[in-house]
């Protein structure tokens, strides 16, 4: 239920509504190809996973050691619901308050994805552990897709005409988390035991002391760290797809509003099915085959993404054809869909295999420092490149960063994951 609530934030916010009106109504600079407003916008998503990267492990060492995972979830939770409301009240021209209420929110929701991955090892033997993984993914895209429904239903389009009523759209998805994730927090059971602070140290000495203690021990848990370097490059290239897939839609496609609306349907029920379906899959073949198969998806989706204009004016000049590109960039959309929950969940079903008992939360504090690095270091890349090649040129950075992501990952032995996972238990 938390994923399914929390995808209202990320669809929302980060990738069908609120970027496309940051970039080119509250920023606005269309004159330059709204170059800026996308350099702002991946800055500001930036900012806030470094904030992750500096503070995960931490939290997740001392929630993992006070039993506070749902305390920790309940803090990240309403930090992201207040900073997401809030962001009714920028108004176009307010770039630094939009700047800022998108730092602190994408910060709070993106703790709250690496608290809440936390309970999975708790909730699912490794025997399950895909399909709840996959389970939880797909709902979320079930939940996405009705929030954003409703959005673009009720409210309407991004446009500067429109203003007044697609700003409601922080309000709504703050509304949706709110309501949608109050079963997690009746229901979820705290399963650990608080264990009394040793004698002068505080929380805090001891989230430090727990971190540097793992990373001298890192050696030990080799496939998990060799993992967490293929996680970190495939989800680079991840983060930029969802900060940018509907904004290169409207710069570079420039589509129009119901081939948008198709677009989104069509990757919704395409990831839902991708992350239920591989969840499944993977229980049987093996988490780290399921996620080397995702990442040639994912490789295969952004040359088609790239390449959509060009394919398309090359195919209407052979065959005498009048195809748009806004149809053809559809078939990218559903397979960059099929592609985006299986990857994301067996990421996280790999990690949930190789974390030590009774270390889940910092284990997955490593797994969103991994991701949000990446995330900072995906988008500081696309907007610079995007500065001097056009977003078009610069989306080629996720092939990279994905076959990257793929070579590494054949070193990772998930069996001897398995094993190392038990030289640090408590």
């Amino acid at each position: 239920m938390f994923d399914f609530a929390n995808q209202a934030y990320t669809l929302l916010i980060i990738t069908v509504i609120y970027g496309d009106l940051f970039t080119r109504i509250i920023v606005g600079d269309g004159g330059g190809d709204y170059r800026l407003g996308n350099l702002l916008w991946s800055t500001a998503l930036a900012l806030s996973y470094l904030g992750v990267v500096a503070t995960a492990p931490w939290c997740g060492a001392v929630m993992d050691y006070a039993a506070a995972k749902k305390r920790f979830l309940f803090i990240s939770y309403i930090t992201t619901v207040a900073a997401t409301a809030a962001l009714y009240w920028v108004e176009p021209g307010y770039i630094v308050l939009g700047f800022v209420l998108i730092v602190i929110s994408n910060y709070a929701y993106s703790m709250g994805e690496a608290f809440i991955a936390g309970f999975l090892p708790d909730i699912a033997g490794p025997s399950e552990m895909g399909r709840v993984s996959g389970l939880g993914w797909s709902l979320g895209y079930i939940g996405g897709l009705c929030a954003t429904l409703f959005t673009v239903l009720i409210l309407g389009e991004v446009s500067e005409e429109n203003f007044d009523r697609i700003r409601w759209v922080g309000p709504f998805a703050a509304v949706f988390f709110l309501l949608c994730a109050i079963p997690t927090f009746l229901w979820l059971r705290e399963r650990g035991r608080p264990r009394p602070l040793p004698s002068g140290c505080g929380y805090a000495r001891l989230g430090f002391g727990r971190v540097a203690q793992t990373l001298r021990n890192l050696k030990q848990l080799r496939e998990l760290a060799l993992f967490l370097v293929s996680l970190l490059l495939a989800t680079s290239g991840l983060v930029i797809v969802i900060a940018y897939a509907f904004i290169y839609g409207a710069q570079v496609i420039g589509w129009d509003e119901h081939v948008r609306m198709v677009m989104f349907i069509t990757t919704q029920v395409a990831a839902a099915a991708g992350a239920i379906g591989f969840g499944l899959i993977q229980d049987r073949l093996g988490a780290k085959r399921t996620y080397m198969v995702t990442l040639l998806m994912w490789i295969a989706a952004i040359l088609m993404i790239w390449g959509t204009p060009g394919v398309t004016e090359g195919v209407n000049r052979l065959l005498g054809l009048a195809w748009e590109a806004q149809y053809v960039f559809l078939f990218a959309g559903c397979l960059a869909g099929l592609a985006l929950g299986s990857c994301q969940s067996a990421g996280r079903t790999i990690v949930g295999l190789f974390a030590p008992d009774g270390r889940a939360g910092e284990f997955f504090g490593f797994w969103g420092l991994a991701t949000r690095l990446a995330g900072a270091i995906g988008l500081v890349a696309v907007g610079g490149l995007q500065i001097l090649l056009g977003l078009q040129g610069a989306i080629l950075l996720c092939a990279g960063l994905f076959i990257g992501a793929f070579v590494v990952a054949l070193r990772v032995d998930e069996q001897r994951g398995r094993v190392q996972r038990n030289t640090l238990v408590e």
